[in-house]
């Protein structure tokens, strides 16, 4: 594994240099403004009078003092939104478009800054970083662009050709509750509110602790692209005090977290009888086909099993390679993934970044210690790395992983990756299967054809061919959300804004009406509307 000493960053948005410290960390030579950061918590609806320290996982050092919200300031800021929402939705869909449209620009053109405050915040490689700008971009630009496709009121058959007009609107929820991770801080924070506000919905929104200003920094932008100020509310605390605040005001709520915490999300709503998505836990399956492109296949796998450190809900955690060629591939990925540069840096360069957090590092640090006491076998990684920063772990790949082990069928959440050997395809898809999780999957195969009809078989919301995950999250106009215990609903797509609307039908009728007519008796209306019936599947109508 090749290191790169920290270095500061280019970028001067948030940055503000002080007297360097080469020997301890030169990344400490470098803070975020306190006058840039209590812009960005202004936004925040606090008055409790309370903070959380945040800190960076780059090197420990403070960031900000975020101000608390209680259940009052969740009440208050559903009562702005809901005030903010009620203008809004009068407002024409090439309106809410252009907002969006602007936003796009403004994210390609200030996306140093956000890239700086992400790695600052959430301690990934720039590399990954750069990928959060670039899905808030693509997904502004595809609903900005599809707006009246999805929105605008559709016709529909009518009961009686030329008598009954249908029409179906789209009508916003209201005030939507997003509650997201700290993994993804900026596009998490934003990908899934803004075809809530297409729709015509306000947003009242809960960033994780951990990474408050990059939630905030994406508030900022929405505001400076042209949406009004109280569209968009965000409050700050723990989830367990104010999440199910949250939930018993919004209209609807879209939580990105753990399965454990998505069960008391969904009960929280079922009890309202209010709708929810759900994106949740996985441990993602990657199959290598006997017929695979061992180069590809290898690049892809470090791209699947380490970017973001392994914080991405449809990295992978297990790998299925074929007998027929397995030891050629686990050389290829072994020599690969100890290629990889590590690095607290905000500069370009780096393979990977650092861990969130000392919570995440125990439960890394847990699942490959128990797999190796156990007998696993470690090919690559295996250690954390506090030389670097205090949450560093290597990217590790383990073979003879068993049932009996924790990283066997637990979610870690990690640059982890267990290595399995099959012959048989319809084994390796039963294997894939296994457990309670069905978020993303990757087949590679030389024979597109055939890896597609495999993926059918396979029981997860996404399914990528010859790519890790980015080929289906990148791809806006398609579903993106899991089976199982990984989730319920879809973001992206059609599905990813009309689960913000309520579908009312309109039906027009004339001439005639659905009851007996001129003196007609009940048994005679039965008659001619049976004899109806039978003309209108003759004549092949729906």
């Amino acid at each position: 594994m090749s290191d790169q000493s920290p270095t500061p960053s280019g970028g001067v948005n948030p940055l503000t240099e002080g007297p360097a410290d080469p020997e301890h960390d030169p990344t400490a030579s470098y803070a975020l403004e306190p006058e840039y950061v209590a812009a960005l918590t202004s936004r925040l609806l606090a008055t409790t009078g309370t903070t959380a320290a945040v800190f960076s996982p780059l090197n420990g050092s403070p960031l900000a003092n975020i101000a608390q919200s209680s259940d009052a300031d969740v009440a208050e800021a559903f009562v702005r939104a809901r005030r903010a929402q009620a203008l809004w939705a009068r407002t024409t869909i090439d309106e809410r478009a252009a907002m969006l449209m602007r936003l796009h620009d403004l994210v390609l053109s200030r996306q140093d800054e956000i890239i700086d405050l992400i790695v600052w915040e959430s301690g990934k490689a720039r590399k990954h970083a750069f990928d959060e700008p670039l899905h808030i971009a693509l997904t502004a630009r595809y609903y900005g662009r599809t707006a009246h496709q999805h929105l605008d009121t559709q016709r529909k058959l009518g009961v009686v050709p030329g008598l009954t007009r249908v029409e179906v609107n789209r009508v916003p929820k209201g005030v939507v509750g997003i509650i997201s991770p700290w993994n993804y801080p900026f596009t998490m924070a934003l990908c899934d509110g803004l075809p809530a506000l297409l729709a015509g919905n306000a947003v009242v929104a809960k960033p994780d602790a951990q990474t408050m200003l990059s939630a905030l920094l994406a508030a900022e932008l929405l505001e400076d692209a042209g949406f009004p100020k109280d569209l968009w509310q965000v409050v700050a605390g723990p989830g367990s005090s104010i999440g199910p605040s949250i939930i018993s005001r919004a209209d609807y709520i879209c939580f990105t977290g753990s399965t454990a915490t998505g069960r008391r999300v969904a009960a929280g709503c079922a009890e309202r009888l209010i709708g929810c998505s759900l994106e949740l836990g996985g441990k993602n399956p990657l199959l290598v086909l006997r017929d695979a492109d061992l180069e590809k296949a290898a690049e892809g796998a470090v791209r699947a099993s380490f970017s973001n450190a392994g914080q991405l809900c449809v990295s992978m955690e297990r790998m299925f390679v074929a007998d027929q060629v397995y030891d050629r591939f686990v050389e290829r990925f072994v020599a690969r993934t100890e290629a990889m540069t590590l690095g607290a840096t905000l500069d370009w360069g780096n393979d990977m970044g650092s861990l969130i957090s000392q919570d995440q590092l125990d439960t890394v640090v847990a699942h490959v210690e128990d797999a190796v006491a156990k007998g696993a076998r470690v090919l690559a990684g295996g250690r954390a790395r506090p030389d670097l920063g205090p949450f560093f772990f290597e990217p590790t790949i383990l073979e003879g992983v068993t049932p009996g082990m924790t990283c066997f069928g637990h979610e870690t959440f990690g640059p982890v990756i267990a290595l399995y050997r099959f012959h048989d395809e319809a084994d390796a898809v039963a294997r894939a299967n296994e457990g309670d999780y069905g978020l993303n999957a990757s087949i590679y195969s030389q024979d597109g054809a055939r890896a597609r009809a495999i993926a059918r078989h396979i029981k997860c919301g996404t399914v990528n061919i010859n790519e890790a995950f980015g080929a289906t999250f990148a791809s806006i106009d398609s579903p993106m959300g899991g089976m199982r215990e990984s989730g319920m609903g879809r973001r992206q797509g059609s599905e990813g804004i009309h689960r913000y609307t309520e579908s009312q039908a309109v039906a027009t009728q004339r001439l005639i009406r659905f009851a007996p007519m001129l003196g007609m008796s009940d048994e005679s209306y039965a008659k001619v509307m049976t004899a109806n019936l039978r003309l209108m599947k003759k004549l092949g109508r729906a």
